[in-house]
Order: C-alpha cells, then sequence, then structure tokens
C-alpha cells in the first residue's frame, strides 16, 4: 500500500484549494456556497488523516500542510463569514457612513483566523492525540460557516434578526475566538470507545446529531457543535 503514499496530501491540498473557492465566494456575498465548499474541505480533511493512518505514512510534513490548508480552509473562511454578515449588520449600516473608525469593525472578524492560526500552532506542538485542548478549528467553521442557515430556517428565535445585529455578531466572533485558544479539554472522536453497551454517553450524542441532521439539514451544524461544546463543559467522558 506505500505506492498509494501521495493520498493523504493530495486530499489536503484539496482541502486547501476548497477552501481558496470558498474564500471567493464569500467574498462575492455566496456564504451558502462558500459553506457547501467549507464541508467539502472538511470531507478531504477527514481523508487525509484517515489515509493517512491506514497506510502508515504519516510525516512532519503532512502535519504541517495540513494546518496550514486548515488556516484558509476553517479559520479564513470563518472569519469572511462574520465579516460579510458584520459588514451588512444594523449598527454599521446606520451608522457607519458618518463614522470611519465603526467601518473598521468588520476586519475584527480576522481575530477568528489568527486565534485558529494559534490553535493549530499549538495543536502540532502538543504530545497528545487523546484529546482537543480547545475547540478544533473544523468544528468552529462548521459553528460559524452554517449560522446563516440555522437562522434562515428560523429553528431557533424564530422571526428574530440576530444576524443582522452587530452586537450579536461580535459576541459570536469573540466567544469563538476564545473558544479556540482555551484551555478546556475536548473529547477527540480518534480513541472514542464505538461499544454501544460501554459508551451509552457517546452514541446518545450521535444519535441526537443524527436526528438534527436528518430534520434539519445544514442547519443543525451549529446546534451539534453547541451540544459538543455543552457536553464537554460538563465535562462528560466518553
Amino acid at each position: 500500500m506505500k505506492f498509494l503514499w501521495f493520498l493523504p496530501n493530495t486530499f489536503t491540498f484539496l482541502n486547501l484549494f476548497f477552501g481558496c473557492v470558498a474564500v471567493v465566494l464569500g467574498l462575492n456575498g455566496d456564504l451558502e456556497a462558500l459553506a457547501v465548499f467549507v464541508l467539502l474541505g472538511l470531507v478531504c480533511d477527514f481523508l487525509d488523516g484517515f489515509f493517512a493512518r491506514m497506510l502508515n505514512v504519516k510525516s512532519r510534513l503532512g502535519v504541517q500542510l495540513d494546518s496550514l490548508s486548515d488556516i484558509v480552509s476553517f479559520g479564513l473562511t470563518s472569519s469572511i463569514v462574520i465579516f460579510v454578515l458584520l459588514k451588512k449588520s444594523n449598527y454599521i449600516i446606520d451608522n457607519g457612513e458618518s463614522n470611519l473608525y465603526l467601518q473598521l469593525i468588520p476586519y475584527s472578524s480576522f481575530l477568528i483566523t489568527i486565534a485558529s492560526s494559534y490553535r493549530l500552532a499549538k495543536f502540532n506542538l502538543s504530545s497528545t492525540d487523546s484529546f482537543f485542548i480547545g475547540l478544533p478549528t473544523p468544528a468552529n467553521a462548521l459553528f460559524i460557516v452554517f449560522l446563516p442557515f440555522l437562522f434562515k430556517n428560523n429553528i431557533i428565535f424564530p422571526g428574530s434578526d440576530l444576524l443582522n445585529n452587530t452586537f450579536f455578531l461580535l459576541f459570536v466572533l469573540l466567544l469563538s475566538s476564545y473558544l479556540l485558544i482555551c484551555n478546556l479539554k475536548m473529547f477527540s472522536f480518534k480513541n472514542i470507545n464505538f461499544s454501544i453497551k460501554d459508551n451509552v454517553s457517546f452514541n446518545l450524542f450521535i444519535i441526537t446529531a443524527l436526528c438534527l441532521i436528518i430534520a434539519y439539514s445544514f442547519a443543525a451544524f451549529p446546534l451539534i457543535i453547541a451540544i459538543y461544546i455543552f457536553v464537554n463543559l460538563l465535562g462528560i467522558k466518553f
């Protein structure tokens, strides 16, 4: 199987390519298409690790390439989504023309990219992969990038206009950035005991996630990540 050594890095580069496309789509205002390409990048991110382990071709170069790709596909794309939403938010629209400083507020969204790069660098220096320290960048991207789907479907706060609320978006921005760099231990799926009998908590989480996806499609992702964060805050062991 060594002749397939190129597969992991191929999927890493595909992840980066999809991330670049997503950034362009986001800057053109198409956040739904951006979300689809982020999801494609996420699939490639999973496959590069899967094939690296299966073929036993892990390398230091592959680890660095994976993180560099993730900064674009999950860090920068998340910032672009918040940037676009902030530029269209009520407080900026109503007061931005008369105040230069307010026009700069959307650029604070790139704090997520900075936090993502710090989080990925810290992960590369970590000596364990049995758990995560801080929210993984793909999970953070799923939460941020699919927020428009969640509010578009009126699943929570029906009839609310939160995605146009500048202060709500800034709260999401700051919370997201903090979760990326915090020291909260979060479970990794790599070392989960998949036994139905021995790991009831994990199976309840998976069943809940699947039910949400069936019921709400793409809009389910922010809810699933919120549950993931809440479960880790409670310290529930899987």
